[in-house]
C-alpha cells in the first residue's frame, strides 16, 4: 500500500483538497479491490463516484495495475446518525399520537 499511498499523495489528494475534500486508503484486498473513504466535501458530494473514476482510477490505472477496482466505503458521522434517529422518533411519536 506504500506505492498506492505515494500515488494518492502526489496525484489525487491535491485535486481533492482543492475542493475541500480528501481520501483515506482503507484496504487493498487480495483480489485487487482498493477500498477508499472519501472525506470532507467529497464525502457528501453527488459527484463522488465520478471523482473516483476520473481522478482516483485515472491516477492508479498505469502506476498500480494490481488495482482492479476502486470501491468507496461510507461511514456515517455520529452527529448525522443522532439527528436521523431524532427525526425518526419524532415521526413515530406523531403517528402513535
Amino acid at each position: 500500500m506504500d506505492k498506492l499511498g505515494k500515488i494518492i499523495d502526489q496525484q489525487v489528494r491535491p485535486a481533492l483538497r482543492a475542493h475541500g475534500g480528501d481520501i483515506e486508503l482503507v484496504e487493498l484486498t487480495a483480489d485487487g479491490v482498493l477500498k477508499v473513504r472519501l472525506t470532507g466535501a467529497c464525502a457528501t458530494c453527488p459527484g463522488a463516484q465520478q471523482t473516483l473514476a476520473d481522478v482516483v482510477a485515472a491516477a492508479l490505472k498505469e502506476a498500480a495495475p494490481e488495482v482492479r477496482e476502486i470501491v468507496p466505503v461510507f461511514q456515517a458521522d455520529e452527529e448525522l446518525i443522532r439527528q436521523a434517529l431524532a427525526i425518526l422518533r419524532k415521526g413515530k411519536e406523531s403517528r402513535d399520537g
